[in-house]
């Protein structure tokens, strides 16, 4: 029996996949856990016939987080630090979409669309808080200055968050943006009511600033990030996407897109919470 024989994936985790996993391998044991479908009342694909992710009965190291990680591009299954709780994840109240969905996605348009949905409502006094930008967008920000290897980074800050003592969960993506939609998590469902979008502008972080996703939480997001903004200018014009993202994080936060910009500048992690 050859190796890619003995590691193939097992019936369970095929299940994840559209053709069962075919080709996949996992070189490791994984701890006690099981496959998580979808509540039919939250899933928007009636026809979605596949569990929407694997779950861990209990907390994992970063250790374990790592090794899947590097695991990944055999395996097709990225790792996801959850936040311990019944909701929304073994209770399966998630809603999953095709990672196909978020190629109808661009940032620059996701970013204008918020924007003046936003600042045509706003009063003068509440656009304040986007200043220097004002009822402006100004698009999606340059990407960041070359810095550390993002799966370096991502292993570091799997570190910090499996701190909390999470439950692990694994999800079959091709890239890790793409969990927040097949997952069929609904963090920022108060902000925005389809995840796809969101999936969409963290392909893009993946790509401009080498983020990673390390965890997620009933409302929160937790993102490593290889190359960020290292200039006051920089950092700013990212600050103007993270409101867009997650206008939350400004708002109830630092209350200004100056004094947020200040807070991830030359940060090598993003983390996001909605109300």
């Amino acid at each position: 029996m050859d190796d890619r024989e003995h590691e193939r994936l097992s019936p369970l985790l095929g299940q994840l996949f559209p053709d069962g996993g075919d080709g996949r391998v996992l070189g490791i044991e994984l701890p006690p856990g099981d496959v998580v479908w979808p509540d039919p009342g939250y899933a928007r694909l009636l026809t979605h016939r596949r569990p929407a992710f694997w779950l861990s009965e209990a907390a994992v190291s970063a250790e374990l987080w790592t090794v899947l990680r590097a695991e990944h591009p055999r395996s097709g299954l990225w790792p996801v630090l959850l936040e311990d709780s019944v909701q929304p994840w073994s209770a399966g109240q998630v809603a999953p979409d095709a990672a196909a969905e978020i190629d109808n996605y661009h940032v620059s348009a996701f970013m204008a669309e918020v924007w003046a949905d936003w600042t045509g409502k706003a009063h003068a006094d509440q656009v304040e808080i986007l200043a220097p930008f004002g009822p402006r967008c100004p698009g999606p920000a340059a990407p960041g200055p070359p810095g550390a290897d993002p799966g370096a980074v991502a292993d570091w800050y799997a570190g910090i968050v499996a701190e909390r003592r999470t439950p692990l969960g694994l999800v079959a993506v091709e890239r890790g943006a793409d969990a927040l939609a097949v997952m069929g998590w609904q963090g920022a469902l108060n902000h925005n009511e389809w995840m796809v979008p969101l999936a969409a502008v963290v392909r893009s972080w993946e790509e401009r600033f080498g983020a990673r996703v390390v965890g997620m939480g009933f409302n929160t997001l937790d993102l490593s990030v290889a190359a960020p903004p290292v200039t006051a200018e920089h950092a700013l014009h990212v600050a103007a996407e993270h409101w867009t993202f997650c206008p939350d994080s400004v708002v109830y936060g630092a209350g200004s897109l100056i004094d947020y910009a200040e807070q991830i500048r030359g940060r090598n992690a993003w983390s996001f919470w909605w109300d």
